[in-house]
């Protein structure tokens, strides 16, 4: 058995056979033409891009359809990758001045540029080279008629491992043969991860180089929601996620059952379910799963994979849109949320050699207030069709949240006179995800009318892990007394001052931690649509007594394998029913 370690990018359990997707034997040779044909490979090469064009097209419009706009726009990306002048410009002084076949022109050319991008400094760009290589892919299908390795047609239904899949390839997957993804490169925002996560094909990706361990047939497990992966399991290993997967279809129904029920445990205190969202067409799952609401509205698709700034109109029709779907039920609005690394449109910032500790999140919003003011406009406008409220990633400083907010105040005062209709009072929170704002919160409290705990963050920041790097990933745990610790700081100063805390982040996805925090006093958590139905009735089998126990103890413990323990250990006397989903 041989277990590896990715980034998990969409949730799930799959087991089933690898189908190892190797591109290898597709490399185009050099060649060649004679003398006085350059005209015509040219002409071959205008029409492969006119069909490339038209094939791109077509993936926009079924993705718009069946994912939404903004990952349609992927395709619209690639378009303009495509249509590239300068680009244009080398593949045809390959072929007029160095004879290159049209075919060993788009090789070397866009091998070129994948491999620079591969390169870049910048993680915006980096991810960026599978959708050079689908670009490619797509002039040669047309250059040649033949299709090169591709994926749409499975003899049996597969997990699909490879060194990277283009967003294209993953785009054109029957999730009905498709069971799971893995990936030896990309990252949680490439544009092959956020299709994956679109279509629910459980995925991880950045596993590293492991083709030379695997086959084609061998059995393979993908843990979606760890970063798993597990070859050649054995018999244990196997029973335990059967187990998980068969318990997930057969409580199905079960679940749906108490959909439009509240998440109340059973002694009548009330929690919140919220849900996370990335996208607009998430909504529907949210109304499916019994959400309460939206706890974090993520907005940074609105800006990746695009060279131009997201319009005012933009931003609004994608917020509009989810307020209206979630009929009057809370809508919480984050601001931009990325590092100045992965901004495609424009160069912020030079390069950093530390962006998690650099120009990110609200820092990148007030160093350019020309972007905030169109993000906060289109809030505002939507905040007039529901309960829309807004939210400040990563608040270190006094200083930070009276910009955000003195920008937020003259924007709607902008609005106001302009003669645009907007709410009279917006709630405004700020993420708690460095432990700079645990230890000031007291002097924060009184300008903000909620708090949201993003413990990803937390846990990263707290405990000095990058929770990408392998090296060092078994030391990230969120139940590490210290982040317990900031959490109960956290709720202490927020409830003597009446203001509602939430928790956003992955820890309210497990249902032993969720229990723990709300036997902490946590009444909010937000975390992803699917796991909203297990997480209720986790909530609905137990007593606020129970929880507050588990608390109690948990916090005494001193390190977090001790809690970890103590609290799977818990869930299992519990509630014994839903431990194979922990």
């Amino acid at each position: 058995m041989l277990e590896l370690q990715g980034i998990a990018v969409s949730p799930g359990v799959a087991i089933g056979q690898a189908l190892v997707f190797d591109r290898e034997g597709y490399r185009i040779t050099r060649c060649l033409v004679a003398v006085g044909e350059d005209e015509r490979e040219w002409s071959r090469l205008v029409e492969a891009v006119r069909k490339a064009d038209e094939k791109l097209e077509l993936s926009r419009v079924s993705a718009t359809t069946k994912l939404g706009e903004r990952l349609g726009g992927i395709f619209s990306a690639q378009q303009q990758v495509l249509r590239d002048p300068h680009l244009q410009s080398e593949l045809e002084s390959l072929i007029r001045k160095k004879t290159y076949s049209a075919e060993y022109a788009v090789s070397e050319v866009f091998t070129k540029y994948a491999a620079a991008f591969r390169k870049s400094t910048s993680t915006f760009l980096s991810e960026r080279a599978a959708d050079v290589r689908d670009v490619e892919r797509l002039l040669l299908e047309s250059l040649t008629d033949q299709p090169m390795a591709t994926l749409k047609t499975l003899p049996h239904e597969a997990i699909v491992v490879s060194h990277d899949l283009t967003p294209g390839e993953t785009a054109g997957f029957d999730p009905e043969k498709v069971l799971g993804i893995c990936t030896e490169v990309g990252g949680s925002g490439g544009h092959t991860a956020i299709v994956a996560r679109g279509m629910e094909i459980p995925a991880v990706v950045g596993v590293g180089n492991f083709l030379h361990n695997i086959r084609s047939g061998d059995e393979v497990i993908v843990d979606g929601h760890l970063g798993r992966i597990i070859v050649s399991p054995d018999d244990a290993t196997r029973e335990h996620y059967q187990k998980r997967r068969l318990y997930r279809e057969s409580i199905a129904t079960k679940l749906q059952e108490i959909r439009d029920l509240p998440a109340c445990t059973s002694d009548g205190v009330r929690i919140e379910l919220m849900a996370n969202v990335e996208f607009p067409n998430e909504a529907a799952s949210c109304i499916a799963r019994g959400a309460d609401g939206v706890g974090l509205y993520r907005t940074e698709f609105l800006y990746l994979g695009h060279d131009q700034e997201p319009t005012e109109e933009e931003h609004y029709q994608a917020y509009a849109q989810v307020v209206r779907d979630m009929q009057n039920r809370p809508v919480v609005i984050r601001t931009l949320d990325l590092g100045a690394d992965k901004m495609g449109m424009k160069k912020l910032t030079e390069p950093e050699n530390n962006p998690f500790l650099g120009l990110r999140s609200i820092r990148l919003s007030l160093r350019n207030p020309a972007l905030f003011r169109v993000q906060a406009r289109a809030i505002l406008r939507a905040a007039c069709l529901g309960d829309v409220r807004v939210m400040f990633p990563m608040i270190t400083t006094l200083d930070e949240l009276r910009s955000a907010r003195f920008l937020l105040r003259s924007v709607s005062e902008d609005l106001a006179a302009e003669g645009k209709h907007i709410q009279c009072h917006v709630q405004v929170g700020m993420m708690v995800e460095v432990p700079a704002a645990v230890l000031m919160l007291d002097r924060f409290i009184d300008e903000i009318d909620f708090v949201s705990i993003g413990t990803n963050d937390l846990t990263q920041y707290t405990l000095a892990v990058d929770r990408s790097n392998d090296s060092v990933a078994d030391l990230y745990q969120a139940c590490d007394p210290a982040v317990l610790r900031l959490i109960q700081r956290t709720l202490q100063v927020a409830s003597e001052k009446k203001k509602s805390t939430s928790v956003c982040g992955e820890m309210s996805t497990n249902p032993a931690y969720a229990l723990l925090l709300v036997g902490m006093g946590i009444r909010t958590l937000s975390l992803a649509p699917a796991a909203i139905p297990i997480l209720k009735k986790a909530i609905r089998s137990v007593t606020i007594g129970q929880c507050e126990a588990m608390a109690w103890r948990a916090l005494r413990l001193s390190t977090a394998r001790e809690v970890d323990a103590f609290l799977m250990n818990q869930l299992a006397g519990l509630v014994p029913e839903i431990v194979l989903q922990a």
